[in-house]
């Protein structure tokens, strides 16, 4: 038992998703007792086990709709280990053992990475937030006056590259979040082709919409296509005008992005506003 939890804390150092299986109740014969417990990997990797056989594989199966999920991030569900299906809403697996297994599926998210194409200002202040944030970030510049590590402690990498060859050297994932905010807008058509590879969840691009359309058909003209992981002109519309608001109007975005959020206001109106 100590070894699932071990696997656990250490899924959550290296900032990784995982459902985590509990087998919370048990009726006649079952191959667990209750308190058993199975980690599954989002590629169906599995750590700890609940009763092996067809359970397992109808539980990794459950688990992979909490990964894909939109809303839901919990699941209960009674599984009958029998040939028969015996009450309305479970799931028989025709198992030899015939009980009854009552399983409770928790989807945990992974942190976040951020890689920052462009360390001005913009970039500075997104550090700080993913700092606050608890999300690894790696930085990519090819000035050497920006691109150092004094300007960003708590970096995963800092990279004085090519824009196209740095983004080639760091581990992008589908966690990973790639904003575009090069100096000058020099390195955006560059950065986002490069980017567009990966497997990034969502790649920001900074820029008005004219240069943006600009951008997309110079893309298409090669052929290129723009994914629905683009957003630009990058970032929320709060009004957003200075460095930091910009900033924070992105991690905005990713957030919104991530957790598949509408970014509607939570308020309640009292009756005198209706």
């Amino acid at each position: 038992m100590e070894e699932i939890f071990e696997k656990i804390v250490e899924l959550k150092k290296s900032a990784k998703s995982f459902v985590l299986a509990t087998l919370v109740n048990t009726a006649e014969s079952t191959p667990r007792n209750i308190g058993a417990r199975m980690v599954i990997l989002p590629d169906g990797q599995i750590f700890g086990t609940i009763g092996g056989g067809t359970l397992e594989r109808k539980v990794m199966i459950d688990a992979q709709k909490l990964f894909q999920g939109k809303n839901n991030r919990q699941i209960f569900q009674v599984y009958d280990l029998s040939t028969e299906k015996r009450d309305k809403g479970n799931i028989a697996l025709g198992m030899l053992c015939g009980g009854q297994a009552q399983v409770f599926l928790e989807y945990f998210a992974g942190g976040l990475n951020l890689v920052i194409c462009g360390a001005g200002h913009i970039g500075q202040y997104l550090s700080r937030m993913a700092e606050l944030l608890g999300w690894s970030y790696a930085v990519l510049d090819n000035r050497p006056e920006f691109a150092c590590p004094e300007k960003f402690p708590s970096a995963t990498q800092v990279l004085r590259e090519e824009f196209a060859k740095g983004l080639s050297k760091i581990n992008i994932s589908a966690q990973t979040a790639i904003v575009i905010v090069t100096y000058g807008h020099k390195y955006d058509l560059v950065c986002l082709q490069e980017a567009l590879k990966s497997p990034a969840f969502y790649i920001g691009m900074i820029g008005s919409q004219n240069k943006v359309r600009k951008i997309f058909a110079e893309l298409e003209k090669k052929k290129i296509k723009i994914t629905e992981r683009v957003y630009s002109p990058i970032g929320l519309d709060i009004g957003a005008d200075s460095p930091a608001e910009i900033a924070i109007s992105i991690v905005s975005e990713i957030l919104s992005v991530r957790n598949k959020t509408s970014c509607r206001h939570l308020r309640i109106l009292s009756p005198t506003q209706r």
